[in-house]
Formats: structure tokens, sequence, C-alpha cells
């Protein structure tokens, strides 16, 4: 190394090393992201995807710790409603005895009632041998579907469901959508041609890399695998474009490797500002009960911080090995001056204002009265899937289903009979099951104790038999007493029994008649099911089928009722499982998730904002303008008297807090800059050209990613996030290029007397004319100056004098005088 080098090398700063140790090592950074890029091709299969949300309830809510005994204890089978349309009563009969024998199916519901056959429509309830997921199932789902092919069927429930499939397909979709997007932007706001490869392969890395690290949370929600990339994408592009930016500035001065050493030395501490406000939006997530928040949450954390390593350790050495093609293909900025815009914010100051205040007193009042929904039963979507179109149907034909368990401690069927019996009486049951209202035969349920004699009756056993196996059962129980003191009195639940004879048939210890012999096994296969449904180690499962919708107050009411009703059977351990109770859950954690994110969002952006500006006021005026954008949001559903996925508003409230308060920085570093060196309306108007290009490609970016989501997906939780992302970001836009700029220029002085480290700026004196010059002149003169004057100048100065005077100068100056004064404004 020569010795300029090394003095060079002694001269530089820590980040400037830093740098230049990236650039220099570019070719082994290649190696590592191509080894990187390999392990995630395989990795990001690895990753489990769970689309059950409420399995992020939290372990202390009732519908998630019954949901757990529901699991342990019970067997919930596999079922479908299939509604064909058109079809006469005798073709749908016999289309499901047909279905009945397939294999794989249980049973169907079906006869002429108007639950099952109404205006020329048949609704067969299917239920099969396994679970929803089980093999049988999936198989059994699909010969039905192969026997009805050719009519007008509309089939919806959990065997089959392709939703996750679909959704997957949607986001790539959607995915592509937003690369065409951010190419249109990027061409129209980029310096050259060649910038917009490099930046894409920046960004598919970091892409790549956080797909294929998902593995490492185990598992990750549905939502977080559907939406992490393009959010990714929309999120942290930002980053690649101001390294991007850096490196055609520093190029025009510097050659290839100096001007990446350069431009990454500066965008580090700048680009690592910038995040920090998008990280505390999304660390805030992390806080919430429900767990889904920490999931995706973690998932867009991990993101940009891997983008920010791409952009920090690639992009670099790309923007070096491509100097040469960028170089070569410079165009044009097409990206206008909007200084009539800015003079247009100058002038409306007094105006504006105020109506934006009224406007965020109105956006928190019906903001606060938006209509939430807990369940995606009610949510509409812009597109609708296959199976939405089904769902639809369905209900407008017979009706919706609204399921909900009760789960109470077993072994006493009596208490359970007196509870059924309590449910079905109330109004708001349409069916209620349990083992305790069950018909066996003769009139007697399943779970009525049977004498010996009444048993022999019943199934016409010999008494003698009878008695000898509630002996043979009373000795299997250990319950001798019974054997003892007279086994004529001994009651045994008929379930018990008839599945206790079963066991000693198969043994070989009891013979019976033919007839007796195939009711018995008969019953026995129902028997069966029925103990795997409704039966289990501690709980007994009661099935009750609502009249009422999925959510709402009345429902909510409801459950209230319900409570009430099971306690007094169950005082304790008694539980309510359903998506109504999954529905009250969501909605009693809302209150304190929706608090905490608020405020944490709010504490940690303003802690940044704190910190990079030195100002306790400056970061109020930031964070008014966003929240106003936010509450302004969210009044819209209100307004529109449509229901919003509680989710939407957790997760676009936190991205557009942490987020878009990036645009309101960018114009508030610049005003905070060049007011040192013009007047603060001049300041303003400044701004606002300099941030446009920025704010624009951002801001497009994000809200094209979100409407797309929102246009194109059919989940609804999905397609709300992004209706509400994309109209959120394009709000922001319009309040920080519209509302900000009047803001800082009325809150100047606020902003002044709350700096932490006050520097006395020097008034901004302009003349017009000749100007005598004598002194040290820092500002405006046709262009930025910095230099020490002695003359005459020619023209308009905007500037601050640091020593010296300006004053007005009659005299015409010289030529030289001009020219010289010429060549000072482009130094």
């Amino acid at each position: 190394m020569s010795k300029s080098a090394v003095e060079a090398s002694e001269k530089q700063s820590p980040m400037e090393r830093i740098a230049a140790f990236i650039v220099d090592k570019r070719k082994a950074f290649y190696l590592m992201y191509i080894g990187v890029a390999i392990f995630c091709a395989f990795s990001s299969g690895w990753v489990a995807v769970n689309d059950d949300l409420t399995s992020y309830l939290p372990d202390t809510t009732e519908t998630r710790q019954g949901l757990t005994i529901m699991e342990e204890e019970f067997v919930t089978f596999g079922t479908s409603r299939i509604m064909i349309d058109n079809v006469s009563y005798a073709q749908a009969d016999a289309l499901a005895e047909q279905a009945r024998a397939i294999a794989g199916v249980k049973s169907i519901e079906f006869d002429n009632t108007r639950d099952h056959y109404a205006n020329g429509a048949a609704l067969l309830s299917v239920t099969y041998e396994g679970t929803a997921d089980d093999t049988v199932s999936v198989d059994g789902f699909h010969k039905v579907q192969a026997l009805l092919e050719g009519y007008d069927v509309y089939i919806t429930g959990d065997v089959g469901d392709s939703a996750s499939a679909s959704l997957e397909a949607e986001m790539q979709v959607v995915m592509l959508i937003a690369v065409v997007i951010i190419l249109l932007v990027l061409l129209f706001t980029s310096h050259t041609y060649m910038e917009i490869p490099v930046l894409l392969m920046t960004f598919g890395m970091a892409a790549l890399m956080n797909k294929g690290t998902n593995f490492i949370f185990g598992e990750i929600s549905f939502v977080s695998d559907s939406v992490a990339v393009v959010l990714q994408l929309a999120l942290a592009i930002d980053y690649a474009i101001i390294l991007c930016h850096r490196y055609t500035e520093e190029r025009e001065r510097l050659e290839a490797r100096e001007a990446a050493v350069a431009a990454l030395s500066k965008a580090i501490p700048e680009i690592s500002g910038s995040s920090m406000t998008t990280l505390s939006g999304l660390g805030a997530m992390c806080f919430m009960q429900f767990g889904i928040g920490q999931d995706l949450g973690l998932v867009l954390m991990k993101s940009i911080i891997l983008s920010l390593l791409a952009v920090f350790t690639l992009m670099p050495g790309l923007l070096f090995s491509f100097s040469s093609l960028i170089d070569r293909t410079h165009h044009r900025s097409f990206v206008p001056k909007i200084s009539a815009w800015g003079r247009l914010a100058v002038k409306t100051r007094f105006i504006m204002p105020p109506l934006f205040v009224a406007l965020v007193i109105g956006g928190f009042i019906f903001a606060n009265r938006c209509p939430y929904a807990y369940g995606q039963t009610d949510l509409t979507t812009i597109r609708k899937n296959d199976a939405q179109i089904a769902q639809q149907r369905i209900n407008d034909a017979f009706g919706r289903v609204n399921v909900l368990a009760v789960l109470v401690p077993q072994g006493d069927y009596e208490r359970e009979g007196r509870l059924l019996r309590e449910l079905e009486r109330m109004e708001e049951t349409d069916t209620v099951l349990g083992l305790a209202n069950v018909d066996a035969m003769d009139g007697y349920v399943l779970t009525d104790r049977l004498t010996p004699r009444q048993f022999a009756e019943m199934t016409d056993l010999d008494i003698e038999v009878a008695r000898l196996l509630y002996s043979a059962y009373a000795v299997d129980q250990e319950n001798y007493g019974q054997v003892v003191s007279g086994v004529d009195s001994y009651g045994v639940p008929l379930i018990d029994m008839f599945l206790y004879v079963y066991d000693m048939m198969e043994e070989g210890y009891v013979s019976l008649d033919s007839d007796m012999t195939e009711t018995i096994e008969d019953l026995h296969s129902q028997l069966t099911d029925a103990q795997l449904q409704l039966k289990g180690e501690h709980y007994s499962r009661l099935v009750l089928q609502l009249n009422l919708p999925e959510e709402g107050e009345e429902t909510f009411a409801f459950l209230d009722t319900l409570h009430s009703v099971v306690g007094q059977y169950y005082p304790e351990n008694a539980f309510l499982v359903g998506n109504s109770t999954s529905d009250l859950d969501l909605s009693s954690s809302f209150g304190n998730d929706n608090l905490l994110i608020s405020i944490l969002t709010i504490v940690f952006v303003i802690l940044v904002l704190v910190f990079t500006f030195q100002s306790a006021g400056l970061p109020v005026l930031l964070i008014l303008v966003i929240q106003g954008s936010v509450w302004i949001n969210f009044s819209f559903p209100y307004l529109q008297n449509e229901p919003l996925f509680f989710l939407s508003y957790l997760v676009v409230s936190s991205i557009q807090m942490g987020a878009n308060i990036d645009y309101a920085i960018v114009i508030a570093n610049r005003y905070v800059e060049l007011k040192q060196t013009m007047s603060p309306k001049d300041a303003v108007i400044e701004s606002l050209n300099e941030a446009f290009p920025t704010i624009v490609t951002s801001g497009t970016i994000l809200a094209s990613a979100g409407i797309a989501i929102g246009l194109l997906s059919t989940t609804a939780s999905i397609a709300s996030i992004g209706v509400c992302l994309g109209r959120g970001t394009l709000i922001s836009i319009f309040l920080v290029m519209g509302i900000l700029p009047q803001i800082l220029l009325l809150g100047d002085i606020i902003i002044e007397k709350t700096a932490f480290t006050l520097k006395a700026r020097l008034p901004i004196q302009t003349h017009t004319g000749n100007i005598r010059v004598d002194g040290h002149v820092r500002g405006y003169i046709s262009g930025m100056v910095d230099a020490d004057f002695n003359g005459v100048l020619r023209g308009t100065i905007n500037a601050a004098v640091a020593a010296g005077a300006l004053e007005p100068d009659g005299e015409r100056p010289p030529a030289a005088l001009t020219a010289g004064k010429e060549a000072a404004s482009h130094e």
C-alpha cells in the first residue's frame, strides 16, 4: 500500500473503514450470499403454517382452554354442507343414498324438511369417517365431489378446504403486480436505468432470506406467511433507494469505489435511523395479548433487519461492480418540481390547519365508533373465491350454522340430562345434543340407568342372563356391594351396559340371538362414535346449534346468560367453546391490545424522534400528523357502515405509525436544515421539492402493495389489512405533503423553544439588485454558497451573515465581479 493510501486510510472515520471493507471484500460477500440463497431455497419449505387464529388466543381465555380440552379428549369428525341446486327431491334423495355407500362417508343427513330441501335446492349434511385432515375423509370428500359432477353444486366445510393454497396463489399474483408497480415507480424516480436491477437483486435476496429463516420460529400464522414478503418489499425498499441515491450523488465527484464507500458510510446512520421508527411500530405489536401480534411483529421485524443487512453488505458491492453500466444508463429526472404546491401550502397555512384539527377530531370520534368484527363471517371482500360464493349461496338458501360446544365435568349423567333439558327450552337454541338426550330404544336415552329386568325387557333377553351380565359388570367395576346386596336394584347407564355386552360377545362369554346380535353390533358403532365425540376422559361435550349470528351484542349477551345457566349445574370447570366465544374473547382482549399498542407505538416513535431531532416539540408535531392520519383512516368503516376486522386496526395502525412517520421525518429534516440558510417559508417550499421524490417513491410502493392485497385477496382478514394499509398510506402522504409543512411553519417557535441544543440562528437577510458583500456569508445566491466575500454581487441573495455586513450598493458592478459571483454560486 502506498504512503498516500496509508495516510488516506488513517484519515478515514470508523464508519468509512467499515464501508471500505465491505466494498473491497465484495466477492467474499457474493459467495456468502450465494450459499445463503441456496440454503434458504430449501429451508423456506421447512416452516409450518398455522391457519387457525384461535390458536393464538392467550392460554387464559375460555376458548383456548376449551379448545385444548377438546383436542385432547374428543374426536371431531370432518363435515361438509353440500347444496345441490335445481334438483328434485327424488333426485337428491337418490344421490344422498349413493353418497352414503361411498367409503370414507360415515353418515349423511337428508330428509324432506325445510332444513334440507327448499325451492328446488337440496342440502346434504355429510359426516366423514375421520377428522377433517384424515386421508379417509379427504378421499371420501373427493369421491362425493365426483358423484355430484355435472350438478349445480356448492360445498362448504372443513374437509378439502384449500384456503391456504388459494391464499398462497393469490399472494403470488399480488407479489407479481407489486414488482411491476415498483419497476414503474423506480423508472419514474430513478437516476439511471441500471440501478433498478441492483435494487431488485438486493431486495430479492432480502426477501428470500426472510422466507428461508422463518423456520426458526417453528410455526408462523397464515397472516404472516402471506403478507410478509409484500410488506417487506413495501416497507424496506426505501433503504436500498436511499443508498442508491447517495451513490449517484457521490459518483458525480468520486471514482466508483470511493463513491460506494462514501455513500455507504453516509447512508448507514441515515438508514438505521429511518428503520428505527418502523421497527418500533412493529415491536409494539409483540406486546399484544393476542399472539398473532407477536407472530406478525417478529416476522416483519426480522424482514426489516435482513433487508438492512442486504443493503449494507450486498448492495455496495453491486453498485461498484455495475458502476460502468450505471454510468452509461443515466437519464433525465422525470420527477417534477412542486414549488407551486409549496407556495400554495404557505399561502393557506392559516386556513388548512384549523380544518385539519376539525378533521382529526372527527376522525377520532368516528374511529372510536368503528364497527369491529372479530370473526370473518360478516366480512366481505372485493373478490370472492369459490368457497365464499358457495358459503353465501348455502346461507341464503338454508341459513347460517352457529355451533357451540359446552364442556362439563363428566360422570354425572343425571345432571347432564337436567342441563340439556333446560338448554332445549331456551329460545336461542335450535338443537341440543349430548349423551344424556340421545335416543336409544323403547323411549330410553343412552344415559338412562336400567335395572336387569328393564334391560331384559327392552332387549328380549332372558332375565337370568341379564342378572349374570349385571353381576359381571359390577365385579368388573369393582362394585361388589351391588352383588352382595342384590343385583336386581342395580342400575347401569344404558350406553355402558351396551358397550359391556358387546365386549362380552366379542370375547365369547355371551351368546345372543341373531336379531339382538345385529342390533348390538349396529348400536356399538353408533355408541363408539357418540363416545368419541361426546364423552372424554374428564369432560362431556354438549353440542348446541344456535339461531343467533356468530357475533354481536345479542349473541354476546346470550353467552353471558348461558354461562349463568351452566354455572348453576357446574359452578366450576365448565367451558363454552365455539366461534362466538372466540369472537367474545377477541373482543375482550382487543380493548387492552388497542390501548397498549397505541401507547407503546407512540412512545417508541417519540423516543426515536427525540433522539433524532434533539427536540421535544418537533416529534409531537410529527406524531400529531401521522396519528391524525390513523384516526381518519379508520373512520371510513364507520362512515361506510362496514365491519372492520379487528386485527386490521392493530396491524395497520402500528405499520402506519412506524413506517409513514418516515415521510414526515424526511420533510422535517430538510426543513430544519434549510431554515438555517433561508427564511422558514422558502425552507418549506424547498423541503417539499427535495422530499417529494423520496415520498412519492416509497408512498406509491406501499400504497400500491396494500391496494393490490385488498383487491386480489379473497381471505377477508388479509384483504382488510391491505385495504386499510393502502388507504392509510395515501392519507398519510396527503397530510405530510399538505398539512405538515403548514404545521412546521406555524409551530416553528415551538420547535426552536423546545430544542435541547439551542443554536443561535442568524437572521436571514434578503436583498435583490446590487449588494455589497464584506464578510462570511452562508446562504443562497442563485445557488448555495459558503465562503468569504468582499465585493459587489448582482442578483438576489438570501443568506445569513456570520461576520461582516450586507448592504445595497448603488453602483453597477464590473463584469469581472459579476463573473466572480456566478463562479461562486456554482461552487
